[in-house]
């Protein structure tokens, strides 16, 4: 397939590098154009594109890998934006499919899949990401796709070559619901971790104990296996997702909840300790650092003993 891919950070100059190796015809776009250039002095045959429209020319498919829907608005959509440059669907020629990575929230994927079929005519899908950076590299991500069926069908080789799940959500805008859920549940898993580690610490507990038994019982968790360690080391250097990032989407979890009439008191609690880690300036560390606030409250230190303990 030709492919254009805009955004180029963590996860998506491994996603980028997972369709070239595939195989397919691939020209990349980044804000910071060196980054670009870099990239396909490594992957040969990958071109490098001045701008998205440039990038989106004669491609069946355009991938958007950044930070948040007003970058997805602006990379598709604005004046350089791809769909200025992409193929339009005519009788013959189903034309350029769009194909959002990034977690912007469903009613922002829903207005700018409406924008590109009311002005433009073209198809879009909402398809955020759960995986770490290892697993965009090796090709293991899991997609959670919205839109039309048959869409997703003349996307899948692509997809298939970054991911070893990809599965259809419902129309557009599920994708990113069901993304932020997810990310909503991790985050309160990863309060409850460091909440966990405070307790045992209060009483003098072997932290490594407690963490080889949560691992093999019942109080096990993916955060126990990723971010119990980090924890009691204190080792908040981002290795798979920033702190603020995981706030966004917390947020927009919220936000998306909230205006359905729903009601998510877990994550809210979970956004607070976030909010409060963040102020600390701890936004550019590992989400693993929202144990630093919860420290603070408690008085105690995860792993250190007590002031006054005999233990």
């Amino acid at each position: 397939m030709r492919i254009a891919f805009l955004g180029l950070g963590i996860m998506g100059s491994r996603m980028a590098a997972n369709l070239s190796l595939a195989g397919h015809e691939l020209t990349v776009w980044n804000r910071t154009a060196k980054t670009a250039d870099e990239f396909a002095g490594e992957h040969p045959g990958v071109s490098v594109a001045a701008t998205p429209r440039e990038a989106a020319a004669d491609v069946d498919v355009v991938f958007t890998m950044v930070v948040d829907g007003p970058q997805v608005r602006e990379l598709l959509l604005g004046d350089a934006g791809a769909a200025a440059g992409a193929r339009a669907r005519a009788d013959a020629e189903p034309g350029t499919v769009f194909v959002d990575c990034s977690t912007i929230g469903p009613e922002q994927a829903r207005a700018i899949a409406a924008e590109l079929r009311s002005e433009h005519n073209f198809d879009f899908l909402d398809a955020p990401v759960t995986g770490s950076a290892p697993r965009a590299q090796s090709g293991e991500l899991v997609f959670m796709v919205g839109g039309e069926p048959e869409t997703l069908e003349r996307v899948r080789p692509a997809l298939e070559a970054m991911g070893s799940l990809i599965v259809h959500a419902g129309e557009v805008g599920q994708g990113q619901t069901v993304k932020l859920i997810n990310n909503g549940v991790a985050a309160i898993n990863t309060v409850v971790v460091a909440q966990a580690l405070l307790a045992a610490t209060s009483q003098g507990a072997d932290l490594d104990v407690l963490l080889e038994v949560m691992r093999s019982g019942s109080g096990g968790s993916r955060m126990v296996e990723l971010k119990g360690s980090p924890m009691v080391t204190h080792n908040y250097t981002p290795v798979l997702f920033k702190l603020d990032h995981l706030l966004k989407d917390v947020r927009l979890c919220i936000e998306a909840v909230d205006a359905s009439g729903g009601h998510f008191a877990l994550a809210e609690l979970a956004q607070d300790v976030l909010i409060q880690a963040s102020d600390m300036g701890l936004g550019d560390e590992d989400f693993a650092a929202l144990a630093a606030p919860l420290e603070r409250d408690y008085g105690v230190r995860i792993g250190e003993r007590p002031a006054g303990s005999d233990r």
